[in-house]
């Protein structure tokens, strides 16, 4: 494979700010979104462009029990929460990804990620298609997974997988344990995406005293997406939230992947973090026409990964 050749950057320059909010949550709503919304203003003054929030931001992550009770949480979408989003966008002329609990009807639910232009307007929304239910995150208890197209095709309104074209990029969003499946990453990128956002809610079970248990564990969640960044050549921002909520120690560990899987910035484990990085959109070209993976995919041989099991 021949090494990566340096193009004319002058005349490639796409730049662009993403901004990561990683904080801690209580159980006062209101308290969490007046906190968000001053870490978005706090991001668009260091000049960032595309402001991401990490999963579930307005709550604690109440999966962590099953009880009917915590689905008040949840919200229309769009709705109240969005159209405040909406307007502090436009102020800001900033793109937003914010993860919300949605109320789509009675007794149907879903872990939503809503997109705000830098315009206010309301893109529309990602609804998390991969629901995990282990010790400490009983999200079937709470989710319905989204919708997949029943003709094959994806981005279809709110339906599957999907792509926004904001102001500032192309971008697509998945959710939390969206992160371990590389078919979610494959098909948000064969859309379009040219960076692909992960708001997360992921840690520790403090009970667990295993040291390397725990940086397996971490070093899995960072590794599986630092390789959607390079099987795909795209940017990959993972948004997770920090601090002690019951069994869990959040993980923080927020990070911007460039498409070759390099780590352009690594938040801290234990601290709030308010941080805006600077990314060349213009690089992704450069990545994909040497490291040509789109060219050589074989689709017509992967028929049998639609199936649940090969046996």
């Amino acid at each position: 494979m021949a090494l990566l050749r340096v193009k004319d950057k002058k005349s490639m320059n796409k730049k662009v700010n993403i901004g990561l909010v990683q904080m801690s949550c209580t159980d006062d709503p209101n308290e969490n979104f007046h906190k968000a919304t001053g870490r978005i203003r706090e991001a668009a003054a260091q000049g960032a462009q595309i402001i991401c929030l990490q999963e579930l931001f307005k709550s604690l992550y109440f999966c962590d029990v099953e009880d009917h009770a915590n689905f008040n949480l949840a919200e229309a979408i769009p709705g109240p929460s969005t159209e405040a989003l909406g307007e502090l966008a436009a102020e800001l002329g900033v793109v937003i990804i914010a993860s919300l609990f949605e109320r789509r009807a009675q007794g149907l639910y879903h872990n939503t990620t809503a997109v705000l232009d830098a315009d206010g307007s309301y893109l529309g929304k990602y609804r998390k298609m991969h629901i995990p239910d282990d010790p400490g995150y009983y999200e079937k208890f709470y989710f319905t997974p989204g919708d997949a197209p029943t003709d094959g095709t994806a981005g279809t309104e709110e339906i599957g997988y999907r792509v926004f074209n904001t102001k500032f990029a192309k971008i697509g969003v998945l959710i939390c344990w969206d992160q371990w499946y590389p078919e979610a990453a494959r098909i948000t990128s064969l859309m379009g995406a040219e960076i692909l956002f992960y708001p997360t809610a992921i840690g520790w079970d403090k009970r667990e005293t295993d040291l390397v248990t725990n940086q397996e564990q971490y070093g899995a969640w960072q590794t599986i997406q630092r390789s959607h960044a390079v099987a795909n050549g795209v940017f990959v921002v993972a948004v997770n939230r920090v601090g002690t909520e019951g069994d869990q120690q959040f993980w923080g560990g927020s990070f911007v992947a460039n498409p070759h899987g390099r780590l352009l910035y690594l938040a801290s484990h234990d601290e709030e973090v308010v941080h805006t990085q600077e990314i060349d959109l213009a690089v992704i070209d450069h990545y994909r026409t040497t490291w040509p993976y789109f060219r050589d995919r074989r689709v017509d041989s992967y028929q049998p990964i639609t199936r649940r099991f090969i046996d």
